[in-house]
């Protein structure tokens, strides 16, 4: 997208103004610079613009930590009031910079999807949301950084030549098909053709990728989907890293929308029939799991999901795949640190969608062993969006209040889903805060949980037991909520924020 802004002339130029046009803007402003870094020593302060490394642009994060490593470096500097200047470091090519742009990706805005997807959940909603429910990122930046998952219809070649330069590896890819008449209907633009030469040309520049699938009942699952998988296999276990397969997630607003429905529990049996079979068998093929079945389709199947080993590293847990398994192992521990009784009794209320009411109640029946405290489930159905979508993330402020307030007791304390909040104001998808709820409901202590320890502590009042000594392991740093979002859009905490993939 191009925009025209007037740029000033230096002191010195006669002091006029021209018009430049720019295909983005670029605004990398400095928040933090690390006492005695190169950038400290040379004069970079905070409220400055490092526009360039070496004379290239900074249009992001990575273009920062690509730039940046090399023993010499000329940085171009605008500071408000004095115009652009440069500055020369010479450091450690191993050496940070030294500079925070407070926790900003991109400096140039992000790109936005231009597909027209028959199964768009932006599509799906009501005017009068915030602007950011209605972003649609097709940004390869950000799946590089958090795991979005791009499409690769309408990637410029300069696009395409950084990725292979700066080793953008690995990045998440929705497919959804690998027929490409099918594709271009799914996605609605001729661009989405030959989805598998884009594929092998990044296998082919050593460059590593997840895939999903978003599949619709009758238009791009049965053997249309063994036929997707097959030919997605044939890139090799050196560049394909695995394929998650997801089900459509439809709301009641898709009045003149392409015609689809939900799957139901016997198709969703039937599904993870099929895409278990592929599991088992290229697991000695590969030497790792491969196809991978979301949560969804085991929670609306009522069957058990499976064991941590299934998931591999779980390298796709923010689109849904292997959340309720861990979620399940960690309360496990939890349980262990549960005290046997409390001091005085205690009741709470613990709110979640439908679709995770039956892996809530597990929770709710451990906590409930404690004696002196009584923990009650509320799976709230959803009447903003409609009765299709049944995940937590989904939930309005004004749902969650309706149907706690139809609840005679709420005890002593009401548990909230995390995930149904945004971080940094701690608003709902309308607008309520935590304290709007608590005042609304009585007065009624108000909280929100994102695991079951974060459950656990709420709803026993901070009074756990003292973690045992173990012996030190790594472990992922994260915050999960089965039923989290809505499927092909869940959220997940990333060094940037929240984010929805899709």
């Amino acid at each position: 997208m191009w925009k025209v802004r007037t740029a000033a002339i230096p002191a010195g130029s006669g002091g006029r103004r021209r018009v430049v046009a720019v295909a983005r803007i670029p605004r990398p402003v400095v928040q933090e610079v690390v006492p005695g870094s190169p950038a400290w020593e040379v004069g970079i302060r905070p409220g400055d613009k490092l526009m360039a490394i070496n004379g290239r642009p900074v249009r992001d994060i990575l273009d920062y930590q690509f730039l940046q490593a090399e023993g010499e470096l000329e940085l171009t500097v605008e500071r408000p009031g004095q115009g652009r200047f440069t500055l020369w470091v010479e450091k450690d090519p191993d050496e940070d910079l030294g500079v925070d742009f407070g926790g900003k990706a991109t400096f140039d805005g992000v790109y936005t999807c231009h597909n027209k997807c028959i199964f768009c959940f932006v599509h799906q909603q009501p005017r009068g949301l915030r602007p950011t429910l209605n972003l649609m990122d097709d940004d390869y930046r950000l799946s590089f950084l958090h795991g979005n998952f791009i499409t690769l219809t309408d990637l410029p070649e300069e696009h395409w030549q950084r990725i292979i330069e700066q080793r953008l590896s690995p990045l998440y890819i929705s497919v959804h098909t690998t027929d490409d008449d099918l594709r271009a209907l799914i996605m609605g633009t001729e661009a989405a053709r030959g989805i598998m030469a884009k594929l092998w040309r990044l296998a082919e520049s050593g460059i590593r990728f997840h895939t999903q699938m978003v599949v619709m009942s009758g238009i791009n699952d049965g053997e249309v989907l063994d036929r997707s998988i097959a030919d997605l296999l044939t890139l090799g276990p050196e560049a394909l890293l695995s394929i998650a397969v997801v089900p459509v997630g439809l709301t009641r607003y898709r009045e003149k929308l392409y015609p689809l429905r939900t799957y139901t529990p016997e198709e969703a049996r039937q599904m993870l029939a099929r895409l278990e079979a592929w599991h088992r068998r290229l697991i000695p093929e590969w030497g790792f799991p491969v196809v991978y079945p979301s949560d969804e389709w085991y929670l609306l199947a009522g069957r058990e999901v499976p064991p941590a080993s299934f998931y591999g590293n779980f390298d796709q847990l923010e689109n849904g795949v292997g959340m309720v398994r861990l979620f399940l192992d960690e309360l496990k521990q939890v349980g262990r640190r549960l005290p046997d009784r409390l001091p005085e009794p205690r009741r709470v209320t613990v709110v979640t969608g439908v679709l995770a009411r039956g892996v809530l109640q597990r929770a709710v029946d451990r906590l409930s062993q404690v004696e002196g405290l009584q923990v009650d489930l509320l799976a709230v159905e959803n009447e903003f969006y409609g009765p299709t979508v049944t995940v937590a993330g989904l939930l309005t402020g004004r749902d969650m209040l309706m149907a706690l307030a139809e609840k005679e007791d709420l005890g002593d304390l009401v548990i909230l889903p995390a995930v149904a909040f945004r971080d940094g104001d701690g608003r709902s998808l309308d607008n309520y805060t935590l304290p709007m709820i608590q005042e609304k409901l009585g007065g009624v202590a108000v909280a929100i949980a994102g695991s079951p320890l974060e459950l656990a502590e709420l709803a026993t009042g901070g009074r756990l037991k003292p973690r045992g000594r173990r012996r030190p392991r790594a472990r992922r740093e994260l915050r999960f909520t089965p039923g989290a979002a809505e499927p092909g859009y869940y959220g997940f905490t990333s060094p940037f924020g929240d984010k929805k993939t899709r």
